[in-house]
Order: C-alpha cells, then sequence, then structure tokens
C-alpha cells in the first residue's frame, strides 16, 4: 500500500477528498495490485513453454470439430465440474495453442494451472517412487484445478511407467480437469502403453464425461508459418 500512499496523500490534498473516500480509493488500488500480481503469478507459475491466447486462434481454421467446441470451452465451466478435454488429431492443427490458451485463460480467472508434457510427468511420476516420494508429488499436484498434459503419443512406455500414469490420471478423474493432446487416435494408444488392459482401463477412465474433440485437419501451423513468412 506503501507504494501508493505519497501520491494519493499528494492527490487527496488537492482534491480535498474527505477521509472515507480517500481509504477506499486506497484499498481499491492496492486490491487491483494484488489481484493483477497474483494472475501474473499463477501464469508464471504453471510453466507454460509460451503464451498462446484463445483470442489469436484463427477459429475458420480449425477442425470443425474444434470449431464446434472453442466457445463452451472458453465459459471454463469444464474445470467447475471436473471434466476432462482430449484434444487427438494429427500434429500442426492447433492442439498445443487451443490448450495453452484455456489454461492462460483459467489463470487470468483465478484457477491454480499446470502446463507439462506426458513425457515429464513419467520421469517426474518415476524419480518421485524412486526416492519414495510419490505421495508428497501427488498431493502437490492435487492443488491445481487444471493440469494440461501435452505430446500424448510421441514416445511409448514401459509396464512401470504406464502404471504410473494411470494412476496418476485416475486419482484426478472425475474430480479435477486434465486437458490432454495427442497425435494418436484411440485405437492406436495401445502402441503406447504396450499392454491392452492397461490402454482399455487408461481410455475408459480418460473419456468419462470428458470433452473429445476430433482435431484431425489442415495444419494451422503451417499456415501460421506461412503467414509469418509472407509478412516478412
Amino acid at each position: 500500500m506503501s507504494k501508493y500512499f505519497k501520491e494519493d496523500i499528494t492527490e487527496a490534498n488537492i482534491k480535498n477528498k474527505i477521509h472515507d473516500e480517500f481509504l477506499y480509493d486506497l484499498l481499491e488500488k492496492e486490491y487491483d495490485l494484488r489481484k493483477e500480481n497474483g494472475r501474473k503469478s499463477r501464469i508464471r507459475k504453471a510453466k507454460f513453454p509460451y503464451k498462446k491466447y484463445i483470442e489469436d486462434l484463427m477459429i475458420d481454421d480449425l477442425p470443425e470439430d474444434a470449431r464446434k467446441k472453442v466457445k463452451i470451452f472458453s465459459s471454463l465451466e469444464f474445470i467447475n465440474t471436473g471434466q476432462n478435454i482430449i484434444l487427438a488429431g494429427n500434429p500442426g492443427t492447433g492442439k498445443t495453442h487451443m490448450a495453452i490458451g484455456l489454461g492462460i485463460k483459467a489463470c487470468n480467472a483465478g484457477y491454480n494451472v499446470l502446463f507439462t508434457t506426458i513425457p515429464l510427468l513419467v520421469n517426474q511420476l518415476k524419480e518421485s517412487r524412486s526416492e519414495k516420494t510419490l505421495r508428497a508429488f501427488e498431493n502437490r499436484f492435487e492443488k491445481y484445478d487444471l493440469i494440461i498434459a501435452d505430446e500424448l503419443g510421441y514416445i511409448s512406455f514401459d509396464k512401470e511407467a504406464s502404471e504410473l500414469l494411470f494412476a496418476y490420471l485416475s486419482l484426478r478423474a472425475g474430480r479435477k480437469s486434465t486437458i490432454i493432446t495427442t497425435n494418436l487416435s484411440f485405437e492406436r494408444w495401445d502402441e503406447i502403453f504396450k499392454d491392452p488392459v492397461m490402454t482399455a482401463a487408461m481410455i475408459d477412465r480418460l473419456t468419462h464425461k470428458s470433452y473429445i474433440v476430433n482435431m484431425n485437419g489442415n495444419s494451422y501451423r503451417l499456415k501460421e508459418t506461412k503467414l509469418w513468412l509472407e509478412s516478412q
């Protein structure tokens, strides 16, 4: 509050503000400052690899299913209801952009968010198990209202990694929201997890009461790159 104190006293003297009005203005500025600092802090702690905004999506270039659902997701109601979003489709169609955009929008709305990749998450889970800190790791992640898990499908996992990932995602299922991006259709998930039973259980748990978005389409990223090159 001291940041504004001197200048506000000067302003109050000039405008002959009464005590209550002066105090109200001072408290309002302090509230706005803390709110803005909180917003910036949530975005920083979310660990987004870069900033992308929902408003910057070229909606007309998104796959049809995504165009229909992006407005629904922008309300962030899926976070309040603990629903998951799975963005599945070929590379370059805007999956990560949409996920980060929703994540930043959630941070701005006061939700705690974390961005990670599936390979990084699996490595952290395995390290936590070996160090016998898995429970502490899981408890720490429970505080997040939304977790964005990017890049499911780029590498396959051994049995231990598959079990850890399944157990972790199961803990959040139906309670806290997770956005997953993947370049593989569900029929090909056994290429990642190897075990057909584990794969079926994973799909069943993740898709229950979730939004499944078909992101197959022309490369959104390729068009962005082309437009950027043309502007140079």
